[in-house]
Formats: structure tokens, sequence, C-alpha cells
């Protein structure tokens, strides 16, 4: 089963990332339960390395599903491999191929630990 967006992303631009200013609300599977970002939460999106090949086929997608992964990782109510869980079943919510979607989760598996404080 897919996991589903029950809003839609809308945000602002401002100093050091991106202000949501509507909440984002996404039901995951997984966890059998919604996950809501509050109104004004902070975020930079995914955290693609500015590279050309890695950004050009990694960067500046799925918005929706780095916002619910960042709230996850900064909340800290899941364990780091439960959150990089709902990562991947939400790229899959936003449209994201196979090929694009598990590269991106290998990447966070590998690196994300250093920004969950390496639980």
């Amino acid at each position: 089963m897919t996991g589903t967006f029950l809003s839609r992303l809308h945000v602002e631009k401002v100093v050091g990332g991106w202000v949501l200013t509507d909440p984002l609300s996404y039901y995951s599977p997984m966890l059998k339960d919604t996950i809501t970002v509050p109104m004004g939460f902070l975020t930079d999106f995914a955290s693609v390395p500015r590279m050309p090949i890695v950004f050009l086929l990694f960067g500046d997608i799925a918005h929706e599903a780095a916002v619910i992964h960042d709230y996850l990782y900064k909340a800290r109510w899941l364990p780091r491999r439960e959150a990089d869980g709902v990562l991947l079943e939400a790229l899959e919510a936003a449209g994201v191929s196979w090929w694009r979607r598990w590269p991106m989760w290998a990447a966070v598996r590998v690196f994300g630990g250093a920004f969950f404080g390496g639980r």
C-alpha cells in the first residue's frame, strides 16, 4: 500500500530555507498513522550535494517527502530506521520513480546519522 499526502505543500522562502505556511499531512501505511508537519516548520528540502550529475538526477524533487522526513528527523519521535522508511514510502507517494527513490533512501541511510544524532 502506498502512502497518501492529505494536504498540499505550501511554503515561503525565508533566510535559511523554506517555512511551511500551512500544515502538511501524510498518511503512512507503515506506521498506520498520519504525520502532520505544523505550519511554521523550517525545512531545506532534500540535502542533495550540488555536484552536477547528482543534483540533476536527485535534487529539487519530492519536496513533500523531504519535508516529512526533515520533520521526523527533527521531532525524533521515531527511530531513525523508521523515519527513513517513511521517506521511502513518501517518495513513492510523491510519484518518484524507483530508480530515484532507492538511491535517495540509500544515501539517507548512509549519511543521515550525522543529522539524526548518530542513532
